[in-house]
């Protein structure tokens, strides 16, 4: 911009001195006229108007940014993002922009998949869709029996859109010198039905036999109510109660059937990709007698579908049969395969 100073103009007409008749012997007379000034007031300086562009987004931000929204992580994309808006404050509108697009692309490819799951599962068999997991390895129980011995066990899941299915098989075994002295086996079948909201009406049917426990063979049905309490990625509870009816076939007793109340807890934590932390409990209470079981295990990632799983589990009985322990504990190292 151009400052331009304007002149004053000054017009001095000096002092004109006009010679006069002068009477003899007197001085000439001198006369002065005053100088004029002109004092305008200053010119405002004319203003310079440049037509500019919008700011623009640096290439190597817009590039990074363009890497990063590439992935699914849309965490990691947001972290990316708010960091570009702090260092490139005048671009923020463009930079939301490419969030806000970024967004709309995740929730219409969320969509679409979910949607082709749906129709995947609702034309797939009955045998289709399940998978599970082997579990072998060894055990050190203690209570009605102190000894080591063998464990296996099966587990198979099925999850489809409102139905999930459960399929459980373990055997615990020891045969010391020709005589059993571990022979434990246990087998249940549960489906759920989502009602919505979390909860969820569920049935469950289950044998069990453990002679040594004084039975040889437990059969339990029951039915009743769960909620999903905590159902996010890493970390999932799910609480059960219902009415549940027992049929004991004792080594030396008569068989019995009876009435109780069952609640159960199922607590899964993925602490890492590697690392797992699982709780199971349950409570039959009856009139009679009543049975609460705990399962705590601890699962460590060591290959592409094989871990190792360490676990506790503790069985309490308040009325045993006659010349049984009322706790049995039983502490299991084992190997598992998914698939």
């Amino acid at each position: 911009m151009v400052h331009r100073s304007v002149p004053v103009f000054t017009c001095a007409l000096g002092a004109i001195i006009a010679p006069l008749p002068a009477p003899a012997q007197e001085p000439a007379a001198v006369v002065a006229v005053p100088a004029v000034v002109l004092d305008l007031p200053p010119y405002p300086p004319p203003l310079l108007v440049v037509a500019a562009r919008p700011p623009v987004l640096a290439e190597p931000v817009r590039d990074m940014l363009k890497a990063i929204m590439k992935t699914e992580d849309t965490k990691a994309v947001e972290t990316v993002v708010n960091l570009a808006v702090q260092t490139n404050p005048y671009d923020k509108d463009e930079i939301r922009a490419m969030h806000r697009a970024y967004l709309d692309r995740s929730a219409q490819l969320l969509a679409a998949r979910s949607k082709a799951d749906k129709e995947r599962i609702r034309s797939s068999g009955v045998l289709e869709l399940w998978k599970g997991q082997i579990e072998l390895g060894a055990f050190r129980g203690t209570g009605n029996t102190d000894n080591f011995g063998f464990t296996g066990a099966i587990k198979l899941e099925r999850k489809g859109i409102d139905w999930e299915h459960t399929v459980e098989l373990r055997a615990d075994y020891q045969k010391d010198r020709d005589t059993i002295t571990r022979e434990q086996y246990f087998a249940a079948y549960q489906p759920r039905y989502t009602l919505g909201d979390g909860i969820f009406t569920y049935a469950r049917a289950q044998f069990e036999k453990d002679r040594i426990q004084g039975y040889n063979g437990r059969s339990t049905l029951s039915g009743g109510f769960g909620y999903r309490a905590i159902a996010r990625k890493r970390v999932t509870l799910s609480i059960e109660a219902g009415p549940a009816v027992r049929r004991t076939n004792y080594v030396n007793q008569a068989d019995e059937t009876t009435w109780s109340a069952l609640g159960a807890l199922d607590f899964d934590w993925i602490v890492s990709p590697t690392l797992k932390i699982t709780q199971d409990a349950s409570a039959y209470v009856g009139s009679d007698n009543n049975t609460f079981t705990s399962l705590t295990g601890l699962e460590a990632g060591m290959a592409r579908g094989l871990k190792a799983r360490l676990s506790y589990a503790i069985e309490h009985e308040t009325s045993p049969p006659a010349g049984a322990l009322k706790t049995d504990t039983i502490s299991r190292f084992s190997l598992v395969y998914g698939f």
